[in-house]
Order: C-alpha cells, then sequence, then structure tokens
C-alpha cells in the first residue's frame, strides 16, 4: 500500500472521529472526553508516553545492572505491566514513525535517519492526531526526527503543544550553531528561544506545566528525551560516582545521564501523586533502540544499536495504569513499536478498525487474558544509503523475522557489507530464542525448513511493505511556515552522505577537498516570487565558513540560475520565479574544491516573497 493511495481513507479516518461519526468507545459511550473507558465509569484516561534514545534493554537495576543507579524506573517496574520481549528498530527515527502511526516505518516513508530518509509523509495519520480529535490536549516534549518543515513537523501532526530539538539531536547538523544539552536553543511551536538548564530538566519541566494546565482534561504527553545519545553532555559532579565505580568515562557519561533521566521521571509519577491524576494515567515507558557505545551491561544480549540482533532491537516496556492494569507482572509474548498506538487507542475507548495498521491492541496480553494468543511474525531491517547513492532497502540485506520461538538474522559480518550485501539461504542464521536468547547458536542447519518459511515471510513482507515507497517533500511558499530552511540533514541523493563530513573538514581547515552533492526533494505549493539563500559552514561550527570566490548554481524545474560568489562570502542570496509543482531541487556551489567540482550549501533558505 502506497502512502499515496491511502491517503484518503486515512484523512477520512480522522474527519470521521473529529465529526462524531464513530462509535468512541467498547460501551458505546458519547464522543465526550471525559467519558467512561474500556465500560468503567471513570473519565477516559490520560496517556503520557516517555521514549528515551539509545537506552538498552540493561540499562536499568531492575533488569540486572548493578552499576546504574535507576531507582524511579525500578520502581515503575514493580508499579507497572512488563513485556520482556518488547522490541523496536535498529535506528531512531524508523523506531518512531512506527511508534507514531502503527505502521512499519517503509510504509511511512521513513527509512534511516538521516539523508531525507528520515521524513514521515504528512498523509500518515498519528496517535496524537486521533487522540486530539477525539479530545485530548496534546504535547510533544524533546526529540521529534520526522521532519523539521511543514507539512511534517508535530504540529502539523496532532500535536498542539510542541517544545522540541530538531533533527537527530540539539546540537546536530538542523540546529543553531553551537546549540549544547546545557542552556539549549529549542523550538516552542515553531519559534526558536533560548532556555536556561540541563535539557532533560526542561523537557520534563514543560511536560509537568502542560500536564498541570490540563489536568481538568484529558491529555497526551509525548516525552522523548534526547538522552542517552551523544554527546555525552552531563555535569562532571553527575559523572564522579561512576567514575569512583572504576567505570570508564564512556559509560560513566551515559549512566550519568540516565540518572538525571531517572530524577525527571520521579519528578514526573510524585507530580501526577499531587494532582490525583495517577489512577487515571496510562504512563508508558521504553526506548527507541539498544545502547549506542560504551561497555555497558546488556542484559546477555548480542551486540548494539543498529544491530538486528536483539542487543539492538529489545528495549524496555513498562506500562502502568493503576485502575485498570495490574501492577507486578510481566509477560515474554514478543510485542513491538507497531503495537503502542492500536493498544492505547482500546485502552482509551477509541477505535482502530478504520486504520490501516500492522501493529496489534495488547490488551489481552496486558489483562492477562491472552492464554490462547496466536503465534505471530515480527520484522526488522536497517538498511543504510551508501556513497553511491543507493538509498532504498535491499532484499534481505541487515535484517530479521522473529516468532515467540525462533528468530532468523540475515547480515553480513563485515561492517562494510552490512547494508549492501544480500544473504542467501545458507548464511541466514537461526536462534531459538526461548533456549538461547544471547543469539550464541545458530541452529539453522537443524532447521531448515524453519529458515524457508521465515524467510518467505520475511519477502512477503518486505514487498509489501516497500511498495510506496519513493521521496518524503518538504513545502515551500506555504503559509503554515515561511521562509523554511532546508538543512543538510534532509539532503539526499548520491553523495549526500559525504556532504556533511565535506563542511566538517572545512570548519576545520582539514586538508582533504570537501566533496558531496545532493538534492532536496520539494514541493512549491504556490507560484510566485522566492529569494533563495545559500549558508555556508555545519552547524556544529559555531560559525559560518567564509567562502572562497566561486560560482552558484540553481535548478529546479526548468529554472535555473548561476551566479559568482565573493571571496570571504558566508552566503548568497538570489531571486526567482517557481512555479507549482513537486520534484529535485539542486543547489550547489563551485570554488572550495581545487578540481572544481561542486558542493550542496550547507543550509538553503526558501522564502516566498509574493505574487
Amino acid at each position: 500500500m502506497s502512502g499515496e493511495s491511502s491517503k484518503t481513507t486515512r484523512r477520512d479516518f480522522i474527519k470521521a472521529i473529529g465529526a462524531g461519526t464513530l462509535s468512541f468507545t467498547v460501551s458505546g459511550a458519547q464522543p465526550d472526553p471525559r467519558t467512561q473507558a474500556r465500560g468503567h465509569a471513570k473519565p477516559r484516561p490520560n496517556v503520557i508516553l516517555v521514549l528515551t534514545d539509545d537506552q538498552g534493554y540493561g540499562d536499568l537495576g531492575c533488569h540486572g545492572n548493578k552499576a546504574i543507579r535507576t531507582p524511579a524506573l525500578d520502581k515503575l517496574s514493580k508499579q507497572s505491566m512488563r513485556l520482556t520481549n518488547f522490541y523496536v528498530c535498529p535506528l531512531c527515527s524508523p523506531t518512531r514513525a512506527s511508534l507514531m502511526t502503527g505502521r512499519y516505518n517503509y510504509r511511512t516513508g521513513v527509512v534511516d535517519t538521516w539523508v531525507g530518509l528520515a521524513l514521515m509523509r504528512s498523509e500518515e495519520v498519528t496517535i496524537a492526531e486521533v487522540l486530539q480529535k477525539a479530545g485530548y490536549r496534546t504535547g510533544v516534549f524533546g526529540k521529534w526526527h520526522l521532519g523539521d518543515d511543514f507539512p511534517l513537523r508535530p504540529m502539523d501532526q496532532g500535536f498542539e503543544e510542541c517544545l522540541i530539538h530538531k533533527g537527530a539531536g540539539i546540537g546536530g547538523r538542523s540546529n543553531p550553531p553551537g546549540n549544547q544539552y546545557y542552556d539549549p536553543v529549542l523550538f516552542h511551536n515553531g519559534q526558536p528561544k533560548k532556555y536556561s538548564g540541563y535539557c532533560t530538566d526542561i523537557f520534563f519541566g514543560a511536560a509537568l506545566d502542560f500536564v498541570e494546565k490540563h489536568r481538568e482534561q484529558t491529555f497526551f504527553a509525548y516525552i522523548a528525551t534526547n538522552v542517552p545519545h551523544v554527546p555525552l553532555e552531563i555535569r562532571d559532579d553527575e559523572v564522579k560516582p561512576y567514575l569512583d565505580q572504576g567505570l570508564d568515562e564512556t559509560t560513566a557519561r551515559h549512566y550519568a545521564m540516565l540518572t538525571n533521566l531517572d530524577v525527571n521521571v520521579d519528578r514526573l509519577l510524585r507530580r501526577l501523586d499531587e494532582l490525583k491524576l495517577a489512577d487515571d494515567t496510562i504512563v508508558i515507558f521504553m526506548s527507541d533502540n539498544g545502547p549506542a557505545y560504551g561497555n555497558r551491561y546488556n542484559a546477555g544480549l548480542r551486540d548494539i544499536k543498529g544491530s538486528v540482533y536483539d542487543g539492538g532491537i529489545r528495549v524496555p516496556f513498562f506500562i502502568r495504569w493503576p485502575r485498570m492494569i495490574r501492577a507486578g507482572r510481566e509477560n515474554d509474548r514478543i510485542a513491538a513499536h507497531i503495537d503502542v498506538l492500536p493498544t492505547v487507542l482500546d485502552l482509551c475507548g477509541l477505535p482502530s478498525s478504520g486504520l490501516e495498521l500492522d501493529g496489534i491492541s495488547l490488551v489481552p496480553v496486558i489483562s492477562g487474558k491472552a492464554a490462547d494468543w496466536p503465534d505471530r511474525t515480527l520484522f526488522f531491517q536497517q538498511c543504510r544509503p551508501d556513497s553511491d547513492g543507493i538509498d532504498e532497502p535491499r532484499l534481505f540485506t541487515h535484517c530479521a523475522a522473529r516468532t515467540q520461538r525462533y528468530k532468523i538474522v540475515m547480515t553480513a559480518k563485515n561492517s562494510r557489507e552490512r547494508n549492501t550485501k544480500a544473504i542467501g539461504v545458507e548464511e541466514t542464521e537461526l536462534y531459538d530464542m526461548a533456549l538461547d536468547p544471547g543469539e550464541a547458536k545458530n541452529i539453522s542447519r537443524d532447521h531448515p525448513e524453519v529458515v524457508l518459511e521465515m524467510r518467505r515471510a520475511y519477502e512477503r513482507w518486505f514487498r509489501e511493505v516497500t511498495k510506496g515507497l519513493g521521496p518524503v517533500f518538504i513545502a515551500l511558499g506555504a503559509r503554515e511556515e515561511n521562509p523554511v530552511t532546508l538543512n543538510n540533514q534532509d539532503l539526499s541523493g548520491p553523495g549526500s552522505t559525504l556532504s556533511y563530513s565535506s563542511w566538517s573538514k572545512l570548519s576545520k581547515n582539514a586538508e582533504e577537498e570537501p566533496e558531496g552533492y545532493g538534492v532536496w526533494n520539494v514541493q512549491v505549493v504556490r507560484d510566485g516570487n522566492y529569494r533563495i539563500t545559500f549558508r555556508f559552514g555545519p552547524v556544529n561550527s559555531g560559525k559560518d565558513i567564509p567562502f572562497k570566490a566561486g560560482k552558484a548554481f540553481f535548478k529546479f524545474g526548468d529554472v535555473s540560475y548561476s551566479g559568482n560568489i565573493e571571496s570571504g562570502s558566508t552566503r548568497t542570496s538570489f531571486a526567482l520565479r517557481l512555479k507549482k509543482m513537486k520534484g529535485p531541487m539542486e543547489t550547489s556551489v563551485t570554488g572550495q574544491r581545487r578540481d572544481g567540482k561542486a558542493v550542496t550549501p550547507f543550509f538553503v533558505d526558501v522564502e516566498y516573497l509574493g505574487d
């Protein structure tokens, strides 16, 4: 199913909710945000979803880590229903797309975390949109990483209150120069603002303000932290207790960031108690993928972030709702990111039958009524683009399939081939996950029939979910956002993977010549005059880079431009008339490389000036 073909059906579903033409609860209650949830005389529950960034399964005391200090999360685990075989994608943007939509990430247009592949189609219906149309107040606090420009921002996708950083991280290429975890510039409802304090404290503080403001209403708060993702910025005094244990600097900093997170989780849960909202609030805690770096305890799981072994894709999952979910239990049924949306909607008494979902409601598992729970197969894949510009998933390449008992893994041992080499039947690994959760003993030769059956299931899945893959377009000239800044993270096409490092080399006066060239996929939504501005220099340099004398080139459809760039310039601007259309926008500059080859500007600002 392609994004285009599903657009009408999925948007009609949202319109139907907004018009009140669909049944809102299993018991047939009226469409009021304070009506009963699943047949009980209590209000429909609030929902708080906490998602961490690069926290592994073993980064919790309750999962056997003797070094880390996470008392609040350990307590939350005891108060929750725990799913011990809960899966996500190997990297963050694909996980976030599936979490928001209940669909495998390929269906949403999201393939990877950068070079234009972390943009989620605006046609997708998010959990925030469904809840908002049902009367919930909705807020996101932290990391979005599914598109920074209209119509892909969280404020375009159902979130009314948004406090986020752009792109993959606070100090990343999409954000203001020199941004850091302390005193960062963040974007509040689309506008940049300087904040004081540590990023995790800021995000939780804003979420608590949101909860207090809407405590008499129903609300959905999505707290998506950027910790413990690199850079490992945390005060030395918070790191010292872990260094004193003899841990290495990298591990100590990861753990210190997670202890700070734990303090904020405690803030959140205490405030829910003080506001007498705990009984009526679903709290979900999970991570987006496995641990990235460091000699961290990972509960015996194999490998780390980016891998399709369990160390890269199995994460913590706690769900607490004191009024409805019995605490202190766990279940080993396999489940995944795609199940969160249908589960939340089911618990909130909202319909999902009009949505074409890959996930299923886990309410029978959570309620302990899943004695006859059918087996299923979950699928995982991570194909990063290469320097040759191959930016689409490849069949049988760095992927896995998991049933309740078995898991097949198809991945190259050589990391350079991991994203390009298709794995044949003979190289496919098979593990009995009940007996071998650490994936240490490959039993494929003992069960060739299982390998073939699971490979066929994977191939059917792959061909189905990749049917509609194609570029996701950023809008130019829209009233909702003008001007638009196209950033290096969303650059796509051959050479785009090298563009960021090119400007980094320039900022450090590296001897190597810069390289890297790509295009931005855009849609001009209004005919008119536009000012185009090329800016030079990477975001992490803290300043623009003076440019050598050269030329600027632009091409979009049948409109093209070339002009001189004066030596020492940090930017160059020109005006053009553009017509409504969509396609690749080519922007490049020459003069930096001795061989005369082109480089893509780091930022391109596009401003609609009028007709």
